[in-house]
């Protein structure tokens, strides 16, 4: 089963908190966590990775925390998963020639490969922007924002 990791779902639930919370006023960590329920120092270390590479910016001070470092429609899902996860696969085969043995008889690598692109496709598809835009009142299936045809 493809799956995000815990900390690419609290990052993107993050980052959707910040959307809907634009500046002046910076988010701690604290104030994110809280608002979802999860855990805060995790959520922090999320949050300076993210900073890290480009997505946040950090105020430190008294009424520091975190802001988006560009707007919203210019961050994609795609892009908050690869900074907290890295590159993504669904197999081993599609990390290179020598991620298996039976690489020269394989049949599948390639099908997967256009799997995984149009998964990464999707995820650079979605913005930040859409995720916040997404209303759902509580009780109710999420609806869907992409649908996959490979």
């Amino acid at each position: 089963m493809l799956k995000l990791s815990k900390k690419a779902d609290y990052g993107l639930m993050a980052l959707k908190y910040l959307a809907e919370h634009p500046e002046p006023v910076a988010l701690s960590a604290k104030d994110i966590a809280d608002a979802y329920g999860i855990p805060a120092q995790l959520l922090a270390k999320i949050l300076q990775q993210l900073t890290k590479s480009g997505l946040l910016r950090s105020h430190a001070g008294m009424n520091g925390g975190y802001a988006l470092a560009k707007e919203a429609r210019q961050i994609s899902a795609y892009e908050v998963i690869h900074s907290i996860d890295g590159p993504f696969f669904i197999t081993s085969c599609t990390k290179g020639a020598n991620g298996c043995d039976l690489t020269p008889s394989c049949t599948i690598k390639e099908p997967l490969a256009r799997v995984n692109e149009t998964i990464a496709g999707v995820l650079k598809s979605i913005s930040i922007q859409d995720l916040a835009e997404q209303e759902q009142p509580a009780g109710t299936p999420a609806q869907t924002l992409v649908t996959l045809t490979v």
